[in-house]
């Protein structure tokens, strides 16, 4: 496991490196979903990198990715890397910032090891549940237990506009909403005590690498009704410190998932 790790974050860093030196050139930024759903070229290549290292490392992993049509798995047996190699891309386009790159490793559908990488904070959460939480280089400790009203939460912007499942109240409960665009620098709010709790529509990749750590920490964490999270397609999304998720789960139980 200790190679392993080694070897991921120095891919993770090299894509980095790769990212940033690309501010310079005109990027080729398209659209999915929606005209605010964007892919650009780099978040192709920078996927393409990964996946290469990692076949080159275990010709024998599947791979989930959000690009490149690895966006689905049937089976989650052995060695499993799901991938995000730009998360926050919008952030990424227009700000230069918040956003990261990801990764999560899973045998047989049992989280081992997750990787947030904060690109232009330089800031690297990893880790997991047989070796412990890093940042950077230094282990930490889970963040004290706090309720909602004692810190702030992130929120999908969507759900808090339209308040979707109760989250104006959840917000009203809490000292304040953030809206970071990046699912990413969300849950790594959480992991360091800057966020209580988190609620998004989030594909597998967005949450898998945090939700390692998250789990090695014992904080709290499931689709929106309480039930496991599939980690197949997007789903609705909670996550926070045991006190601040039981509380935000209450609110919500008062409407109709």
């Amino acid at each position: 496991m200790d190679q392993m790790i080694t070897h991921i974050k120095s891919w993770i860093y090299t894509a980095a490196e790769q990212i940033k030196e690309s501010f310079d050139e005109d990027l080729q930024v398209e659209t999915k979903s929606s005209r605010k759903d964007l892919v650009t070229s780099l978040d192709k290549q920078t996927q393409e990198y990964l996946t290469r290292q990692i076949l080159n490392y275990d010709p024998n992993a599947k791979i989930m990715g959000e690009e490149n049509g690895r966006d689905h798995l049937t089976d989650l047996s052995g060695r499993v890397f799901i991938i995000d190699p730009i998360d926050g891309t919008m952030n990424f386009v227009l700000e230069h910032e918040n956003f990261c790159i990801m990764m999560a490793v899973y045998e047989d559908g049992v989280p081992q090891l997750g990787f947030v990488y904060d690109v232009m904070k330089d800031e690297f959460l990893w880790g997991g549940k047989k070796v412990g939480v890093f940042r950077n280089e230094q282990q930490i400790k889970a963040p004290k237990d706090l309720g909602m009203r004692e810190g702030l939460v992130g929120m999908n912007t969507s759900l808090y506009k339209k308040n979707a499942y109760n989250c104006q109240k959840i917000g009203d409960h809490a000292m304040g909403v953030r809206m970071t665009g990046c699912a990413g620098k969300e849950l790594i709010g959480i992991i360091l005590g800057h966020r209580n709790g988190y609620i998004s529509n989030l594909a597998p990749w967005d949450y898998a690498p945090g939700c390692v750590l998250l789990d090695a920490l014992g904080m709290k964490f499931s689709a929106l009704d309480g039930e496991p999270l599939k980690l197949d397609g997007r789903e609705l999304f909670i996550a926070g410190t045991p006190t601040a998720y039981d509380e935000m789960r209450a609110i919500i139980a008062n409407t109709a998932i």
